[in-house]
């Protein structure tokens, strides 16, 4: 016998990447949906430590005299960021494949593979180079400081543990995106393969 759960992850199943009325024949394996589901927690510490920063309760640079422009930019930096992390769930959710009901005019349509797939390679790729340099950044010090003081983020004592714990997260965003995108291409084009079939396999 069924139960209600297994059979609401067989009809998500379903509804991923198969055509009407159609097991699809790759369906989003439960491992994405945990790296799709992993990537918005992987993203949130560092928004959380920049909201604090902005908040003055960070640990750090509690005299800091912040320009007009700042908060805002720090705040919105944050909600952008996870905002982009959140996108890595249409990997693996139906209106990552299809158009939603509520867009206008383009509703019910299929997503074409590239439009998924090149933004979301380009996206890890330069999250990848952007922490690769980041990390560079901390060790050798390319960049001067840009703080009054002197230091451009705390080096010693609880700030810079809550700093680099934050940030630490971030390090496999790109990757498990990457990973995620791989396997979202090969889904797509193995099903649409398994559509394209269907009419003469009927």
């Amino acid at each position: 016998m069924t139960t209600p759960a297994r059979g609401t992850a067989t009809a998500t199943e379903m509804a991923v990447g198969a055509p009407t009325g159609r097991k699809p024949v790759e369906p989003v394996p439960r491992w994405a949906v945990r790296v799709a589901h992993a990537i918005p927690l992987c993203v949130l510490p560092s928004g959380l430590w920049r909201v604090a920063l902005v908040l003055g309760l960070a640990g750090y640079d509690a005299d800091y005299h912040w320009s007009v422009w700042e908060r805002p930019y720090v705040i919105g930096l944050s909600l952008v960021s996870e905002g982009l992390a959140l996108l890595a769930l249409g990997l693996v959710r139906p209106w990552g494949e299809v158009v939603p009901d509520w867009v206008p005019r383009l509703h019910g349509r299929r997503i074409p593979i590239p439009a998924a797939v090149v933004p979301a390679a380009v996206g890890a790729a330069l999250i990848m180079m952007f922490c690769a340099y980041a990390v560079l950044n901390q060790i050798f010090g390319f960049v001067e400081p840009l703080n009054e003081d002197g230091n451009g983020s705390p080096t010693s004592g609880p700030a810079a543990w809550a700093l680099w714990t934050s940030y630490a997260p971030l390090l496999v965003w790109g990757p498990l995106l990457a990973i995620l995108t791989v396997a979202y291409y090969r889904r797509r084009r193995a099903n649409d393969a398994s559509a394209a079939a269907w009419p003469e396999a009927g």
